[in-house]
């Protein structure tokens, strides 16, 4: 006879569960290092713990685990193979243990869909939140015609949106050139058949002046990207980038990309250039002091964690409670942030550079290399 199927969980429902609140205890029985590199730490209710599989073979007893053997105990690897036997191992001591299929490639895969309200201009304001990397991007719908902004690259998880959305893409923007992971900004665009908005100022390596190798349209302060009845207004906020920019929609919302986080900034240091970048920062940030209303919602690109959730899930904050609480936006004065930033900001790492030369058109990535290089949490911010 056939032995019976291991039950498994997908990392789509396993992202939903923990989302909703609902308690999960998770073990990760992939090497110390891998772990250190990236795992699961999203939701209020993970229980995490993390040991090696051969490790728990090796235990006389499983009690140094402290699994509740009355709650569910779902079991994730690199890939979904390990985990398998892992999970047929905790059955067989009377647990009921599921393995998460597709392993951490997947959860690296799963976005979420928080749909926040709308504008007096744009009905369905969708922000995406890819929460293996801690990345957000946006699907704005404005009369049936949708601007997509900062796509990751699994384009079909768009494609899936808008037609549920019932809208027809009309344009596609990356309000800077992503170092942390490849944009599915120009294979969208292709496939969609709509121009790709972006800044010239980041159409360059910023290693050596190269041009990137990509067709696009230019965007630059002042100009606008009309879809439906809605306009958005570009707002160029150099510093985290030479080109980043911030999207305006109706003196409500301001996307912006890894210019400005909930609790944080973008880190000026990825071009090489970390002081003459941080002074940038510093006039980016001083201008939206002096011209944003408080009661915008400011909108990232990235988070770092929990606390930077409202109560509905979703990322982002007035930007009168961002003035407030911010450490980067409190500082007054150019000096101390350029000393703040020196004494807080880490190495980059070494993926960065190379995620940016492909998102460039310079560097040849394969689907392979694309895993590798984006795997783990994003390192965008000053921290």
């Amino acid at each position: 006879m056939p032995s019976p199927p291991i039950p498994q969980i997908s990392p789509d429902e396993l992202a939903r569960r923990l989302d909703a609140g609902e308690p999960v205890q998770l073990l990760d029985i992939r090497a110390a290092e891998r772990v250190a590199q990236g795992a699961v730490s999203f939701g209020p209710t993970l229980d995490f713990r993390a040991l090696p599989a051969s490790q728990i073979y090796r235990l006389p007893r499983l009690e140094p685990l402290e699994l509740d053997r009355h709650r569910p105990v779902v079991v994730i690897c690199g890939h979904g193979n390990s985990s398998k036997q892992a999970t047929l191992f905790l059955r067989e001591q009377g647990f009921e243990a599921y393995s998460v299929s597709g392993g951490m490639a997947a959860w690296e895969t799963v976005y979420l869909p928080r749909f926040l309200s709308p504008t007096s201009s744009v009905e369905h304001v969708v922000q995406l939140d890819r929460v293996g990397k801690g990345a957000l991007s946006y699907v704005l719908v404005s009369e049936g015609d949708a601007v997509v902004v900062d796509p990751g690259r699994h384009v079909e998880r768009y494609d899936e949106l808008l037609q549920e959305l019932e809208a027809t893409p009309a344009a596609v923007v990356d309000t800077h050139m992503h170092a942390d992971y490849l944009s599915g900004a120009r294979a969208a665009a292709a496939l969609w058949r709509v121009p790709y908005f972006l800044h010239p100022d980041d159409a360059r390596s910023p290693f050596d002046g190269t041009e990137g190798r990509f067709t696009y349209q230019p965007v630059t302060e002042g100009d606008t990207i009309a879809f439906g009845r809605a306009t958005l207004r570009v707002q160029h906020v150099p510093g985290h980038t030479l080109g980043s920019i911030a999207l305006l929609a109706d003196d409500a919302l301001a996307l912006t990309g890894d210019f400005l986080f909930v609790q944080s900034v973008g880190r000026p240091d990825l071009g090489g250039q970390r002081d003459a970048w941080t002074r940038l920062l510093w006039r980016s940030l001083a201008r939206i002091r002096r011209e944003w209303p408080g009661h915008r919602l400011v909108l990232p690109a990235h988070y770092g964690g929990e606390p930077e959730r409202r109560a509905d899930r979703s990322v982002g904050a007035r930007f009168d409670i961002i003035v407030a609480t911010n450490e980067a936006i409190a500082i007054r004065d150019e000096a101390a942030l350029l000393a703040w930033v020196a004494h807080s900001t880490p190495a980059p790492p070494e993926s960065y550079r190379t995620i940016k030369l492909a998102n460039l058109g310079l560097v040849d990535v394969s689907e392979t290399d694309a895993e590798i290089l984006e795997f783990g949490p994003n390192q965008c911010a000053v921290r």
